[in-house]
């Protein structure tokens, strides 16, 4: 018997109402947002004219489809490219992170795994002015002094990434982290005993058990990038990656149903990254370990 669940009809009414709202706050929007991405308008409100594909694939204006519009490509490609570096960069260094913080005692490691804490809890805006007002006096003090050129310390794809990669580091240390104060310490000695290096004994013992964590944290990372609003507004430059693209856009024309078909697209994506996500992180059942 469950004891922390409510036991009076009353209760039982009351959290399975607060359960249902909850949920319909959480999907009314993604579903108003889909529905309109279909909908036969100049616009993402109703009435609802009729069902219509050509917000996804029309190659003509006024109703020009996700699939043909420039800008909103180049956007969606440029934020593909800064996920994928951010997210191998961050794993490879959360995994790093991971080894110093939990495999090693030295001093001031408290101090330091505070700082490292420090860019997950700052405001995205103050994150990305900071690194900003930092490249630019480095750049401009190299073109003051040595008449030195630095662009990719100018507002840009680089200064996006390093300004995601300051905090994405942080939650992939902390996802990987958390799974290898799992590890049982002894498998690695069982096979140092036996005579593997330890370079193998991390590749064929260590690394495998931390993979579901790597993957997951590398999935987190990913999606968070993707849809990283305030620091990279602050950092971005002509190369704009999608959430910047679809901003100037409704700064500009205004909230078009195209970009309900690009929700919709961004909606079936990150769906499928957190179930992929969910999967890897199971745990075998007991049957499949024991044949």
């Amino acid at each position: 018997m469950n004891v922390a669940a409510p036991q009076t009809p009353a209760l039982r009414f009351a959290y399975r109402a607060y359960v249902t709202l909850f949920f319909l706050y959480l999907a009314a929007p993604l579903a108003a947002a889909s529905v309109f991405a279909f909908n036969n308008s100049m616009f993402p409100a109703l009435p609802w004219n009729g069902f219509t594909l050509d917000w996804f694939f029309s190659d003509t204006e006024p109703m020009l489809g996700l699939f043909h519009d420039r800008r909103l490509l180049q956007g969606l490609g440029n934020s593909f490219y800064i996920g994928i570096i951010v997210s191998v960069l961050a794993v490879a260094v959360g995994t790093s992170n991971a080894f110093l913080f939990e495999r090693h005692e030295f001093p001031g490691k408290q101090a330091l795994y505070v700082l490292m804490i420090v860019p997950l809890v700052i405001p995205g805006v103050i994150l990305g002015i900071s690194i900003l007002v930092f490249a630019s006096f480095i750049a401009n003090e190299a073109r003051a002094s040595m008449d030195l050129r630095i662009n990719f310390l100018r507002p840009g794809l680089f200064l996006v990434i390093m300004g995601q990669f300051s905090f994405l580091a942080t939650i992939t240390t902390l996802v990987i982290g958390a799974r290898l104060r799992k590890f049982d310490t002894t498998l690695e000695e069982a096979a140092l005993n036996l005579g593997a290096s330890r370079l193998r004994v991390l590749f064929t013992v260590t690394l495998p058990f931390l993979r579901p964590a790597m993957i997951a944290a590398g999935v987190v990372a990913f999606l968070v990038s993707f849809e990283n609003f305030n620091t990279t507004l602050m950092l971005v430059g002509s190369d704009s990656p999608l959430t910047i693209t679809m901003y100037d856009r409704i700064a500009k024309v205004g909230s078009t149903p195209v970009l309900n078909a690009v929700s919709v697209l961004l909606i079936i994506g990150s769906g499928a990254l957190a179930l992929i996500s969910v999967l890897v992180q199971r745990e075998p059942k007991r049957a499949d370990v024991d044949s």
